[in-house]
């Protein structure tokens, strides 16, 4: 399947997806969080986990030319690829710079009105600092829109599979850890926007499902969250909101 289908299968709008770089399109995520984060004309958005530049550029052309988007990886490849489809698409109101989430995000306190990211956060070990990092940069009243998989059973970091890891299930935490680690990060307000089945591990005793959660601080976060369970099922997502 070409990572285009897999966009679209996962969430994105198809005229969207015509609208940016096809390079920036990677096939990757398991949520489309800007569907579910209402951006306006003049914000300043953060994208963690930017990959190719997908939700950097569907998010710049929401804000116009008065609002920023900044697109946070940590490894060089990617930030080069994004850098490099920014520029030869002629975008003016994007920036990419490198970080690692957990140990601190490169922008300054109170920066963001929105924060998004597709499925990066259980590629970390310490969500709670992660999501903490994230409370950190948004306004007052900034608001938090995530998609992410959600598990029904968790595995021990000790005995993770490194390829599930990469593929944000090992890493998945349950829906009630994960909003856990939302609200222990500072949020108060947290809602699930939209869950749906991604896959179902028969082997691992395990479902998870893509869920897409909002929070706010006066901060709204939107996460996606996918439970799993020991074997393939239908895809499927959920949203959540969360306030600071």
């Amino acid at each position: 399947m070409s990572p285009l289908q897999i966009a679209r299968n996962i969430g994105y709008d198809n005229q969207e997806l015509e609208s940016v770089p096809e390079s920036s399109i990677l096939g990757v995520g398991c949520g489309a969080p800007v569907n579910f984060a209402n951006l306006h004309e003049g914000e300043v958005v953060v994208d963690i986990g930017s990959g190719g530049g997908i939700d950097v550029f569907l998010s710049a052309i929401k804000v116009k030319d008065s609002g920023i988007v900044i697109g946070i990886d940590m490894t060089d490849e990617m930030l080069e690829k994004a850098k490099n489809n920014a520029a030869k698409a002629g975008y003016t109101n994007v920036e990419f710079k490198k970080g690692d989430i957990e140990k601190g995000i490169p922008i300054e306190n109170e920066t963001a009105d929105v924060v998004i990211s597709n499925c990066v956060i259980n590629l970390t070990i310490n969500k709670v600092a992660a999501f903490k990092e994230i409370y950190r940069i948004l306004k007052s009243e900034g608001r938090m829109v995530i998609s992410d998989l959600v598990t029904s059973k968790e595995t021990e970091f000790e005995v993770a599979n490194s390829e599930d890891w990469c593929s944000c299930i090992d890493g998945a935490l349950t829906s009630e850890n994960y909003i856990g680690s939302i609200k222990k990060a500072g949020f108060e307000s947290v809602e699930v926007l939209q869950e749906t089945p991604y896959l179902e591990d028969k082997a691992q005793d395990r479902k998870v499902r893509n869920s897409n959660v909002t929070a706010q601080t006066e901060l709204t976060f939107s996460l996606t969250v996918t439970e799993s369970n020991g074997q393939v099922s239908s895809p499927g997502s959920t949203n959540v909101t969360v306030n600071p």
